[in-house]
């Protein structure tokens, strides 16, 4: 009997932003069973093209995207975008608002669905606090962006 697997990217990439350091082998040896592939980083700015920027460099870095591929920088990005909505509660500004972010975030990329021909998907997952750039001025945020690849 084959074991299935939880197939949910966007709870992966969740889970994997927000487990500490002593718990993340368990999440990311279920990734590997799975072929997908995952990365993660934090970035902190008033500006968010630098967070953007951010996360677009460490999946490359990491092997997550392939810069030369057009759409799978496109999906990388929309999956960002996305995210962070969630964070910034549908108004996607920071710094033009007086408002700064200190996020963690998790990239996972995989085939999610048991029908391997519906592809490749990525999941952005982002975490952390969102506030007025004072220390003390902020509270938790979380967003998660999907795209197919």
């Amino acid at each position: 009997m084959t074991k299935q697997f939880d197939r949910r990217i966007g709870r992966h990439a969740i889970m994997y932003a927000f487990v500490e350091e002593e718990e993340e082998a368990s999440l990311t040896s279920g990734l590997t069973r799975m072929n997908w592939r995952y990365g993660k980083g934090k970035v902190g700015s008033m500006e968010l093209q630098k967070i953007v920027a951010a996360i677009e460099t460490s999946a490359k870095r990491q092997g997550l995207v392939n810069p030369d591929i057009y759409r799978e920088m496109h999906a990388l990005y929309h999956a960002i975008i996305e995210a962070m909505h969630g964070v910034t509660r549908g108004q996607v500004e920071l710094g033009g608002m007086l408002r700064t972010a200190g996020l963690r975030f998790a990239i996972v990329r995989g085939k999610p669905f048991e029908n391997e021909e519906e592809g490749e998907w990525i999941a952005v997952a982002v975490y952390g606090t969102i506030g007025a750039p004072v220390r003390g001025f902020e509270h938790e945020a979380v967003g998660l962006g999907i795209n197919h690849i």
